[in-house]
């Protein structure tokens, strides 16, 4: 946790001022029985009134102090931690967002959201104690064992005895307690994965008549993290009663020989009760330590978790040199590129080598698992390339910055994402400067314009959360739009007219082919309709080429594309 404690730096000033103040709260606060003392030794048993209000007017000025220092402490700790908090979020945040694909699939997205939202929050909220009770009760400890012996020696020996089992209380607590805050947290990890999936996945766990299940296992889940809790409070729990008792034992230890030595004529009454209070306060600052170790074991937990990801480096790196990507704009060319995924023993795809350029629309087709996605993932650098090298307009990608390469490819994934916000800016994601007339030229070419105005408020209509408020096909024609508006050399099209008519899908074929001339098309498809008219169709098979050409030259020269269409189009359609 000391690691992340870096992020504190802008706060440095006010963390000082916390302290300061700190110091001075202890310092009146420790003061305070000794006047009592006083008032009580030399005016109530002496009978001097004067002496008492004057004393006690002291008193209350001390304890005012005290109390406007322990304010502006507070409130500067809680300013320092949230300040804190808002950092080391940025930090994991933006962390995240550079994350390749492979790390995502090794944290996983339910565990990120849990560590980027509740263990910071864990250890956000330690450190405002940290900067309170941490600084306040070894001040408080180490004053009132020094004051407690200037009031009497002798009565120190019950504090001999009671704060080595006061610490050895904590220690066995803490010990038995720290193993299950780790557990906790992977256990909110579950639970949040198992909410997350059944609330995404609401619709076919309704289809399927799975809510009992999801019910079930949500409730496995619960229960697991709710037994876990338990165990652990009542560990923690039963820290409070024991420190409790023995502080009583220790009062009564030091009222008994204190009131002895009064007897003897070895203290006097005010002695005794400063002296109990300075045990009382030594006792206390032991309690607010103990405090700490209920709560410092949980947040160490999350902040290992959190400096995890932050310590993750991405697979994938901007060169140190970038190069500006040539002059021969919309050129994408694979040279003999393989790939395979982290782990895997056979290649996801192997020697693949085509070249897409300007005005041409290149189709990628072939069976489930044959690798069209895969293949598509490596141009934007979700994944890097295992062997040979993807060129685009006549530049090796990895030797150009992502931001730069992004910047020139349109991607529209498989699973059509719409943000929550009005249609307008789900289509300006795209492109945050782009114009009204921009936004609804992108919207006519993807056939989306006409559902659009017929929509309350036509490009201001609200879109819910996953766009969960339009269709299927009205989500892949707003997020082609969004590609489309971006005015890119590379537009890449993963499967995305799956949902649409086979007429709405002519259409925007036909209307792309007109609008972008300058730039290269690649498009995956399941359906041989929509692959036929492309300058060149690229046919997988198992992660290999099983064939390229036009859809002639494919029908005479692949057996596997001869398959594919076979089976979707008829003998008429065929020929």
């Amino acid at each position: 946790m000391l690691q992340l404690f870096r992020y504190m730096k802008p706060y440095k000033t006010a963390v000082f001022f916390v302290l300061l103040f700190t110091f001075f709260q202890c310092l009146s606060e420790l003061y305070l029985p000794t006047l009592m003392a006083d008032i009580v030794d030399v005016g109530i048993v002496e009978g001097d009134i004067p002496y008492i209000w004057t004393v006690g007017g002291f008193m209350l000025l001390v304890a005012l102090g005290g109390m406007v220092c322990s304010i502006i402490a507070s409130y500067l700790a809680s300013k320092s931690a949230a300040g804190f908090g808002k950092i080391l979020r940025g930090r994991v945040f933006s962390h995240v967002e550079n994350f390749t694909l492979q790390e995502f699939d090794k944290i996983g997205t339910a565990s990120l959201i849990t560590r980027t939202t509740n263990d910071i929050t864990q250890v956000q909220q330690v450190t405002i104690m940290i900067l309170r009770m941490m600084a306040i009760a070894p001040m408080m400890c180490i004053g009132g064992i020094v004051m407690a012996l200037s009031r009497d020696t002798g009565l120190t020996t019950v504090l001999l005895v009671v704060l080595p089992v006061l610490a050895l209380t904590i220690f066995l607590i803490a010990k038995k307690g720290i193993p299950l805050f780790k557990a906790i947290q992977t256990k909110i990890d579950t639970l949040s994965r198992v909410v997350r999936e059944s609330l995404t996945g609401i619709r076919v766990v309704r289809s399927f008549n799975r809510v009992k299940h999801e019910t079930a296992r949500f409730n496995d889940a619960n229960e697991d993290l709710t037994a876990t809790s338990i165990k652990v409070n009542i560990i923690m729990g039963a820290m409070m009663p024991v420190m409790m008792l023995v502080m009583n034992f220790a009062t009564l230890a030091i009222v008994w020989f204190g009131g002895q030595r009064i007897d003897k004529g070895h203290m006097m009454v005010g002695d005794l009760m400063a002296f109990l209070q300075y045990a009382m306060m030594i006792m206390f600052s032991l309690i607010m330590l103990s405090v700490m170790f209920v709560m410092i074991p949980r947040a160490q937990a999350s902040a290992v978790r959190i400096q995890e990801v932050l310590n993750m480096a991405p697979e994938i790196h901007d060169p140190e040199q970038p190069h500006n990507a040539g002059r021969q704009r919309g050129t994408l060319t694979f040279e003999d590129v393989t790939f395979y995924y982290p782990g895997a023993e056979e290649p996801a795809i192997s020697h693949i080598s085509f070249e897409a350029g300007p005005g041409e629309v290149t189709a990628i087709i072939g069976g489930t698992g044959s690798g069209k996605s895969t293949l598509i993932s490596l141009i934007p650098r979700f994944y890097d390339v295992t062997e040979g090298r993807i060129r685009v307009n006549g530049t090796d990608i990895r030797e150009m910055t992502q931001k730069d390469l992004r910047e020139r490819i349109g991607f529209v994934p498989q699973k059509a994402l719409l943000f929550t916000g009005t249609i307008a800016e789900n289509i300006r994601y795209g492109k945050e400067e782009a114009t009204e007339q921009e936004i609804q030229r992108a919207a006519e070419i993807a056939q989306a314009a006409d559902f659009i105005h017929a929509m309350d408020g036509g490009y201001e209509a609200e879109i819910s959360q996953g766009g969960s408020n339009v269709s299927g096909g009205q989500k892949q024609r707003l997020s082609i739009a969004r590609a489309l508006v971006r005015q890119a050399e590379i537009y890449v099209f993963d499967d995305s007219f799956s949902a649409l008519d086979y007429k709405t899908d002519a259409k925007l074929r036909a209307a792309l082919r007109q609008e972008i001339t300058d730039a290269s098309v690649l498009i995956v498809a399941q359906r041989v309709s929509t692959v036929m008219d492309a300058d060149r169709i690229i046919v997988l098979h198992e992660g290999k080429v099983a064939g390229m050409g036009t859809h002639d030259e494919l029908m005479s020269t692949s057996e596997v594309y001869r398959e594919i269409v076979t089976s979707q189009l008829s003998e008429e359609e065929i020929a």
